[in-house]
């Protein structure tokens, strides 16, 4: 099974730049993506229903914002929005599918950039998630939870870390939950495969930073670790155009 996950930044605009060629060309197995900004009444039926894909989605209660979706071309055994906290669930920022073997969550972790209260809200976001996790571990779920975290973990994680150790996206509470999740057995998969510095998922759009591969690792594929002999590869695909995320992905053996 190949899974991708991709922060669109507008399904919409995505759309407009080539999202459905790319989802034809590639044609994975599941497409996770975060960040669509749109009700499904304003979508037009070829990505409300993409050809080949079950196609599930929680959208934001205010138009515009945040939203997140999952494209699977084989039917998930159950499918749950939310984690059953209104204050989150409004923002429509978690969504989960159940698998036989695994259950995938597509997160859209809050941004807490715009001040003191968000970020606040962005750590009981995360600290509510983890527990969230661990309630589905109890009952013996394998989990796979993707999308963009909004937190770079480590100095290697983005490009230029000193500068940012007072911004949110870096911070020591921040990177201190990552730490947090990892130690309760949840692996970031990417760098199981991967070691090597200059590996991204995020550019500002100002500056041509991309260009200059001047960015953030804040999108991750977690992989309980019982689940990790499965999986065979975890990657970045920089190249691939149309957000100012790009896609990763996820290769595991499932049914």
């Amino acid at each position: 099974m190949r899974i991708f996950s991709w922060n669109v930044n507008g399904l919409r605009a995505v759309v407009k730049k080539g999202f459905l060629d790319w989802l034809e060309s590639e044609a994975p197995d599941v497409v996770c993506l975060q960040e669509i900004k749109a009700q499904t009444q304003d979508l037009d039926e070829n990505i409300l229903n993409p050809k080949g894909y079950h196609a599930f989605w929680n959208p934001a209660e205010r138009k515009g914002y945040s939203g997140v979706a999952i494209f699977t071309k084989k039917k998930p055994v159950a499918v749950h929005l939310g984690m059953g906290i209104e204050r989150f669930d409004c923002e429509g920022r978690i969504l989960r599918v159940e698998f036989k073997d695994f259950d995938l969550f597509s997160v859209y972790f809050p941004n807490g950039t715009s001040g003191a209260e968000r970020l606040q809200y962005k750590m009981e976001f995360y600290d509510a998630f983890l527990d969230h996790c661990e309630e589905l571990r109890t009952q013996g779920r394998e989990l796979v939870i993707t999308g963009d975290v909004n937190t770079a973990h480590k100095p290697i994680d983005l490009k230029n870390p000193k500068a940012n150790q007072k911004n949110s996206g870096f911070l020591p509470e921040e990177r201190a939950w990552v730490d947090k999740f990892i130690e309760h057995g949840y692996v970031d998969s990417f760098r199981v495969f991967n070691e090597e510095p200059d590996q991204y998922t995020w550019w500002s759009y100002r500056f041509n930073v991309r260009a200059k591969n001047v960015g953030w690792r804040i999108d991750y594929f977690f992989v309980t670790e019982g689940l990790m002999k499965k999986v065979k590869d975890s990657f970045i695909t920089p190249e691939v155009m149309g957000s100012d995320h790009c896609p990763i992905g996820l290769d595991i053996r499932a049914k």
